[in-house]
């Protein structure tokens, strides 16, 4: 009887706090694009090349990169709430710096702020989310972490093109500020729903009583040095896992779409919707993704296919006579392929990721995020100034068919939990 009154409680628990946790990690992806879809204004604004343009997005993921591997030990140290709130407040004020810069040295300023911002999530987010969703929801708890980001880099463009378009970028940088801002007020008011509270205060395996057999022959275990996960060769596996995904990522959030554009002449109103439509379906990609984990031995295989479906779709958006019409259409579903594999991308990290060092795994892990979104727009914003744009599809699905065959390496390798892994 005990059972019926308290499931419906942690029931209620569990997706409450997965979707406070979504909603912190739609606006960080949401920031992610803060500049972005602004490139054409910002272009003629600072009289700047694409390759400029880029640098701020590497700028942006370097300090990131950095902020994330710190954040993680932060996290394990004081608790994930506090080094959210911080993060939130940054991207805040990075989003009033933007809309006040005046030159282009002021734009990479901000954009280090927002680097900082930016670098807390994912420490937070997986820490959070492993240590307080019950093992049955924790698939679904992914999905979710999934379509939320995705719906924020849907949202970004979706908000800041036509306030720009009616009014100016800086008043479109400014309402960023404020989403972000209200983010945080929910989030302070709902703080006592992000607490580990007594999720991290239980041990992870009952102790001996006091003064029995068991608590008399067992000897302390030594201590573990703090750095010791990064012995661990799936980590690294994971970490160039994401390398490479963010680097494809990169390709279609800053320049797919004007590549796209000029190869099939696609008009403006069309090729802005490209990135949106592509991140709407994206997230619902991540809910199907969510319901393929029933059978979490099948997870890798889930992402080979659908990264060699995306790979496809970028090679026929870069070789084949597409009509312009069909070019958002192709973006929707390389979207929805690359979506699917969200929640098992997650749980292969989770099998990969020794429970009492989460935030230090996920920040080093996610840090490859980072380092392939700084990386990459350098080079596709010099193929975009020479005006090589089919390179830029091969470049992407080449990035694409990398991930096919890195599934397969992180499940395989040693120090993964391996085929048996459950979402735990």
């Amino acid at each position: 009887m005990a059972t019926l009154v308290l499931a419906p409680s942690a029931l209620r628990r569990d997706v409450t706090l997965i979707g406070l946790v979504g909603v912190a990690h739609s606006v960080s992806h949401f920031s992610q694009l803060l500049l972005a879809p602004l490139f054409p204004w910002l272009k003629a604004e600072f009289g700047v090349s694409y390759s400029q343009l880029g640098f701020l997005l590497t700028v942006f993921f370097v300090t990131s990169c950095a902020m994330q591997a710190a954040s993680g030990f932060l996290v394990d140290r004081y608790g994930p709430r506090p080094v959210l709130f911080g993060g939130l407040a940054l991207l805040g004020l990075a989003a009033l710096g933007y809309s006040a810069s005046s030159s282009y040295a002021m734009l990479a300023a901000f954009s280090v702020l927002a680097g900082v911002g930016n670098g807390v999530f994912h420490p937070v987010d997986y820490t959070l989310l492993n240590k307080r969703v019950a093992k049955a929801r924790l698939g679904h708890a992914y999905s979710v972490h999934g379509i939320t980001g995705s719906l924020g880099w849907a949202l970004a463009p979706a908000l800041l093109v036509p306030v720009t378009l009616a009014s100016s970028w800086r008043t479109a940088l400014v309402c960023a500020a404020v989403l972000c801002f209200a983010v945080l007020a929910l989030l302070w008011w709902r703080r006592d729903e992000l607490s580990l509270g007594d999720a991290a205060a239980q041990p992870a395996a009952p102790a001996a009583a006091a003064g029995s057999p068991a608590a008399g022959a067992a000897s302390p275990a030594p201590a573990e040095h703090p750095l010791a996960f990064l012995a661990n060769r799936a980590v690294w596996l994971c970490f160039a896992f994401f390398f490479f995904y963010a680097g494809a990522l990169s390709v279609v959030q800053s320049f797919a779409p004007q590549s796209a554009a000029q190869l099939h002449d696609v008009p403006a109103h069309l090729a802005a919707m490209c990135l949106t439509i592509y991140m709407v379906c994206a997230a619902a990609g991540m809910a199907v993704g969510g319901f393929l984990l029933s059978d979490p031995s099948r997870c890798e295989r889930i992402v080979a296919v659908a990264f060699a479906v995306a790979a496809t779709v970028a090679l026929t958006l870069g070789f084949a006579p597409v009509p312009a019409l069909a070019v958002p259409l192709l973006f929707g579903l390389m979207g929805l392929a690359t979506g699917v594999s969200g929640p098992s991308r997650d749980l292969l990290v989770k099998s990969a990721t020794p429970a009492h060092a989460s935030g230090r795994v996920y920040g080093v892990v996610y840090g490859g995020l980072d380092i392939g979104q700084a990386l990459v727009p350098l080079l596709i914003g010099a193929l975009m100034d020479h005006g090589a744009l089919r390179s830029v599809w091969v470049a992407l699905a080449l990035l694409q068919a990398v991930l096919v065959f890195s599934a397969f390496r992180v499940r395989r390798a040693p120090g993964s939990r391996g085929r048996g892994v459950q979402p735990a």
